[in-house]
């Protein structure tokens, strides 16, 4: 082919030539008429109005005109975590379609929504996501995590982990939380200060790409006005319980400082609206009370959960609300929203017949059946598990991660505020878009 647009071959050389000339002329009216065309569509295109046309000229005009190089944002040029983030105005003017909610989220496992299997290449298998994906999607759980229904709330579809490489939609947010992460810096590989870096990261690519025009899925000003979730912790705290009670205390301050250190970088970096997450009743694990419920040292309350373990947990929320409140007082501009988890979770065991739960310390996907169904050397993976049925209702799935229809609850009652310190719904912190399917 290259060889006779070229001229060369056998013969033919003059018509080859001939038909050449008459193509480059035919080409040239025609690239002038769709030069003309494109030039008239552009010079009377609308200011504004509605329909995908003129949202995409908008977009360009904010890329290219409103930005220049020698007025770009100070986020551009920020080297490290230290310095702020200037968060451009964000005052809707009338006729203005209101901000697209935009979250991003830091944890564990239990808003993990696939991130973890992303990055470690770990294939999840059924019975998980039966419940509400009917397949598995990377969620410990036989459906969705508490950041779901949190989603769903605001009406903006579910947040796509940052590790995962397809199918990902980042244009509502990120959610940067790996299972098995901790508050603390080096304990796991993708602790809660490497989910900040990667956050910043993140940040600063929008703002590299806004500059230069190219097409971006977050802008600058939706930055500000996100809502920033926090669910992490537990796994500090579970890492720590074998020691004696007075050595578990000393320890947790320094797993709060952790995560105050992360919402002050958050802040510096233009995040101004904070949803955090205490940790819940640790205590009333199936995976603890099989583990250690016959040890003579750990004593069982009146619903039986083992008392230490939930007295550590509930210490570790007081440090961390306290934590809040300060940062409430010295970041006045930031509205930091911290939520009882404890409280709610262990409600759920307590009145567990209000909620119609027949077993409240019994994993729904496990080995061994009752009275927890949990054996620590088999998962709830494969084809020879004790599987409840799919209409009972059962709190945990399986031994230290909630059911579907558990997390339904608990998200109820954090979005309510009723738990929350201080009191404000989540719907009050962040103005909800326009339905959407999740």
């Amino acid at each position: 082919m290259a060889s006779a647009l070229n001229g060369g071959g056998n013969g033919g050389g003059g018509g080859l030539t001939k038909m050449s000339l008459l193509r480059v002329q035919y080409y040239c009216v025609l690239g002038a008429v769709a030069g003309a065309v494109i030039l008239a569509t552009v010079r009377y295109m609308p200011a504004s109005g509605g329909g995908e046309g003129a949202a995409l000229s908008t977009t360009s005009a904010v890329s290219t005109t409103t930005a220049p190089k020698s007025a770009a944002p100070a986020a551009g040029h920020r080297k490290s975590k230290g310095m702020p983030v200037v968060v451009p105005e964000t005052k809707e003017k009338k006729g203005k379609a209101p901000e697209k909610v935009v979250v991003f989220n830091f944890g564990d496992s239990n808003s993990d929504t696939g991130g973890v299997a992303a990055i470690m290449g770990i294939r999840i298998a059924s019975p998980e996501g039966r419940a509400f994906f009917h397949h598995p999607t990377g969620r410990l759980s036989d459906g969705r995590v508490v950041l779901d229904f949190i989603c769903e709330t605001l009406n903006t579809h579910h947040l796509s982990p940052y590790m995962k490489p397809l199918g990902s939609d980042y244009t509502n947010g990120v959610n940067f939380a790996i299972a098995g992460s901790t508050a603390t810096p080096g304990d796991t590989p993708f602790s809660l200060d490497v989910q900040i870096d990667q956050f910043i990261f993140f940040q600063d690519r929008c703002n590299d790409s806004t500059e230069r025009g190219e097409t971006f899925p977050i802008e600058m000003r939706d930055f500000g006005n996100a809502l920033y979730t926090m669910d992490i912790g537990q796994n500090d705290v579970t890492g720590i319980l074998y020691l004696p009670y007075d050595k578990v205390l000393e320890k947790l301050p320094h797993f709060v400082a952790e995560i105050r250190k992360a919402i002050e970088i958050l802040h510096k970096n233009g995040a101004r609206k904070f949803w955090i997450h205490g940790t819940g009743a640790l205590g009333c694990l199936p995976q603890k009370l099989a583990m250690h419920g016959k040890d003579a040292d750990l004593s069982l309350d009146e619903h039986g959960c083992i008392i230490k373990f939930n007295n550590a947990a509930k210490k570790f929320n007081e440090l961390l609300s306290e934590a809040c409140d300060d940062l409430r007082l010295n970041l006045k501009k930031s509205t930091i929203i911290f939520v009882d988890m404890f409280a709610i979770k262990y409600d759920l065991v307590a009145n567990h017949t209000k909620y119609g739960i027949e077993k409240p310390l019994m994993t729904c996907c496990g080995h061994g059946g009752p009275p927890y169904n949990y054996d620590p050397k088999r998962s709830c993976m494969g084809t020879d598990m004790d599987l409840c049925k799919p209409s009972e209702k059962f709190i945990s799935w399986d031994g230290v991660h909630f059911t579907d229809a558990a997390n339904s609850m608990v998200a109820t009652m954090a979005i309510s505020g009723e738990y929350s310190i201080p009191r404000m719904k989540l719907t009050s912190l962040v103005k909800p878009a326009k339905a959407k399917d999740s």
